[in-house]
C-alpha cells in the first residue's frame, strides 16, 4: 500500500486524475466568501464586522421529491442533502478534494483498493457513534435492487461484486470495515476518478437503525432524519418550509456560523422574488425570467457558470421517436443560438455538442469540448449556419415518411413550470410547426411528479438537463448507458454501452478520453437526445450575506455564512 495524505491527494486529483470540481480556471466559481479554507479543509474565522449565529432563510425550489441521499437525483434535493450529510471526502469552496468524514486514505499500487481512515469521535446528529460499518451498510443499501437508487451503477459500478450485489447478493459488494475507523473498498477495475465519486451526495452514510425502523418514511420527520453533516433537520412543513439547525455533534461544529437554515419551499418564481424583496429570504434561486434584463448590473444579481447541459429527451422506445431520423430532424430544426441568447436572455449558452465547456480532457489544461472540435473538424451543431441544419431536418423528416410533417402525429412535450422551461417549450411548439409542419402540445406537470414521470419513461418528449457531479465527461455520457437509472430517454445502443464500459474501466487516461469522444459522437449521430444549451446559474443574493459559496455543480453551501 502507498500512503497518501489528503493534501497530496488533492494535488494529484487536480493534475493526473483531474480535480474534483472543475479542475480549471474556467470552471472555478467566484465565491465572494469571507472565510478561507486551509489545506486540511478547516475554515478560518469570519471577517471582522460580521455577525455569526445567523438565522438564514433561502429559496432553492419547492418540496423536493426526496432528500434520501440514495434516492435523490435532483439538484434541489441535493442542495438540502449536502447541508445535512457529509461523505468520506468533500469538495471545498476552491473546488478541491479535502477531508470529510475521513481524515486520510491509502490506495494500493494497482489502484484497486482504497482504504479510508475515519476521524476520531464521529457521531450522528442524535449523538450516537458513527463507524465504518455505517458506510458498509449505506453503500450496500445503494447497491440493493430493493432501494432502486438511480445513481447505483454510476457510483458503485466499479466496486468489486457490484453486479452480484445489484441482483440481491449484498454480501458480494467489495466493501468492508476491519475496525470502527477503517473503511475498505475493493474495485473490480481501475477508475481514474474514483475519489470524485466518493464526494457525491449519494455516497453519504445513513443510520441503519433509523432507516430500517422507519422504511421509506425515515426522511420525512426531524426525529428520524438522522444525519452527520453541519446541519440537522428540526422542522418540515410540506409546501411551506424545511428548517435545519446547527448539528452540535458534527466534528466541525465549532466552525459553523449559522444557527438555523430555513429552506422556504416555493415553485413560483414571482412568489420567490416577492419573498426576496420583502426580506423574507436572503437568497433565491428562482428569479422571474422577465426580471432578468432589469437586474443585470445589480450587485445582488449573480450569474456563474455551471458544468451542465440543458437538453430534450425523446422517449426512444415510443413511436415516432424510435426512428433516429425523426429525432435528428427535430433536433436540427432548433435554433440553439436563438434559444440561448433570446428566449433564455443570454443566461445560457448555445450547445454545440453534448459535453460542454470547462470539462477536462486527458492532457492537463485541455478541455474535452476543444479536443472534440479538433477531432471532428468543428462543432456538431453549427449555430452560425442554422439554415443548413433546417434543410437537413426537412430531408430527414421526409426520409422518415413524413414530408412537411404530413401524417406526423401531434406530440406532447412535458415540462415543469420553472425558469425558462415554458418559454423554451413555446419556442419549440412554434419552431417545429413552422419548420417541419409538426404540431406539439405542452404538458405542464408539478415538480413533485415531473422527475419520477420522466424517469419512468411515461412521456413522449420532455425537457431535461444534467449538471455534472464530477469533472469527467463520463458523468454526462454515462446517462446514455442502457443500464443507467438516469437514462430517461430510454436510449439503448450496445455499441455505446461497450465504449463507455471500456472507457470507464481503463487505467490509461488517453484511452479513457479517446473512447469517450467516440461515444459522444455515436450518441449525437443517433440523436439520442437533443442538446439545446449550456447552463449558467443565476440567482439573487442579499449583498450583506457573506461566507456562502456556489459550486459549478449547482450547490450552495451555507454553513459558514455571516451577515454584515
Amino acid at each position: 500500500m502507498k500512503k497518501m495524505s489528503l493534501v497530496l491527494a488533492a494535488v494529484m486529483a487536480s493534475g493526473l486524475i483531474l480535480s474534483a470540481c472543475g479542475g480549471s480556471k474556467s470552471a472555478e466559481p467566484t465565491t465572494g466568501a469571507e472565510t478561507t479554507t486551509a489545506a486540511n479543509g478547516e475554515t478560518a474565522a469570519p471577517a471582522e464586522g460580521t455577525t455569526t449565529g445567523l438565522d438564514l432563510a433561502v429559496q432553492i425550489g419547492p418540496d423536493p421529491e426526496t432528500i434520501d441521499p440514495a434516492l435523490n437525483s435532483a439538484v434541489d434535493g441535493a442542495n438540502m442533502i449536502v447541508q445535512a450529510f457529509e461523505t468520506l471526502l468533500i469538495v471545498d469552496q476552491n473546488n478541491k478534494i479535502v477531508p470529510g468524514q475521513a481524515e486520510s486514505y491509502d490506495v494500493s499500487e494497482d489502484g484497486l483498493t482504497y482504504t479510508f481512515h475515519l476521524r476520531d469521535g464521529l457521531k450522528w446528529s442524535d449523538g450516537t457513534p458513527l463507524t465504518a460499518g455505517d458506510f458498509v451498510y449505506s453503500w450496500k443499501r445503494i447497491a440493493d435492487p430493493n432501494t432502486a437508487a438511480p445513481y447505483s451503477v454510476d457510483m458503485l459500478g466499479y466496486v468489486k461484486g457490484y453486479k452480484e450485489a445489484s441482483e440481491g447478493n449484498l454480501d458480494a459488494l467489495g466493501v468492508s470495515a476491519p475496525d470502527d475507523k477503517t473503511f475498505v473498498i475493493e474495485l473490480a477495475v481501475p477508475c481514474v476518478y474514483f475519489t470524485k465519486l466518493v464526494t457525491h451526495a449519494t455516497m453519504s452514510p445513513v443510520q441503519k437503525a433509523t432507516v430500517e425502523a422507519n422504511g421509506d418514511q425515515w426522511t420525512l420527520k426531524p426525529e428520524t432524519y438522522v444525519s452527520n453533516g453541519p446541519f440537522k433537520m428540526t422542522e418540515w412543513v410540506p409546501g411551506s418550509h424545511i428548517i435545519f439547525a446547527k448539528n452540535e455533534n458534527y466534528w466541525g461544529a465549532d466552525k459553523v456560523t449559522v444557527n438555523t437554515l430555513k429552506f422556504v419551499l416555493m415553485e413560483d418564481s414571482n412568489a420567490a422574488y416577492s419573498a426576496y424583496q420583502t426580506g423574507e429570504v436572503a437568497l433565491i434561486k428562482d428569479v422571474p425570467t422577465e426580471e432578468v434584463p432589469g437586474l443585470r448590473g445589480n450587485e445582488a444579481f449573480h450569474v456563474e457558470p455551471l458544468m451542465g447541459t440543458y437538453y430534450i429527451d425523446f422517449q426512444n422506445q415510443k413511436e415516432p421517436f424510435n426512428n433516429p431520423d425523426v429525432r435528428m430532424a427535430l433536433s436540427l430544426a432548433i435554433d440553439r443560438d436563438y434559444v440561448a441568447n433570446t428566449v433564455m436572455q443570454g443566461t445560457f449558452s448555445p450547445a454545440t455538442n453534448f459535453v460542454g465547456p470547462g470539462i477536462s480532457d486527458a492532457k492537463e489544461g485541455t478541455f474535452f469540448e476543444d479536443v472534440t472540435k479538433e477531432i471532428n473538424g468543428g462543432d456538431y451543431f453549427d449555430v452560425e449556419n442554422h439554415d443548413a441544419d433546417v434543410a437537413k431536418a426537412k430531408e430527414l423528416l421526409a426520409k422518415a415518411g413524413y414530408p412537411d410533417g404530413q401524417g406526423f402525429p401531434t406530440i406532447e412535450y412535458m415540462i415543469n413550470d420553472a425558469g425558462y422551461h415554458k418559454p423554451v417549450a413555446e419556442y419549440l411548439q412554434s419552431c417545429w410547426k413552422e419548420t417541419l409542419g409538426i404540431n406539439m402540445d405542452i404538458k405542464v406537470v408539478e415538480w413533485s411528479t415531473f422527475t419520477p414521470t420522466r424517469r419512468a419513461g411515461d412521456y413522449q418528449a420532455a425537457r431535461d438537463g444534467w449538471v455534472y457531479d464530477y469533472d469527467d465527461p463520463s458523468n454526462m455520457l454515462n446517462l446514455m448507458m442502457s443500464t443507467s437509472g438516469n437514462n430517461s430517454a430510454k436510449y439503448n445502443n450496445p455499441e455505446v454501452d461497450k465504449l463507455l464500459n471500456e472507457a470507464n474501466s481503463t487505467a490509461d487516461l488517453d484511452e479513457h478520453y479517446t473512447k469517450l469522444h467516440e461515444a459522444e459522437k455515436m450518441i449525437l449521430d443517433d440523436a439520442a437526445v437533443a442538446p439545446v444549451a449550456y447552463y449558467n446559474e443565476f440567482w439573487l443574493q442579499n449583498p450583506k450575506l457573506k461566507g456562502t459559496w456556489h459550486s459549478p455543480y449547482g450547490f450552495w453551501f451555507f454553513q459558514y455564512a455571516t451577515m454584515e
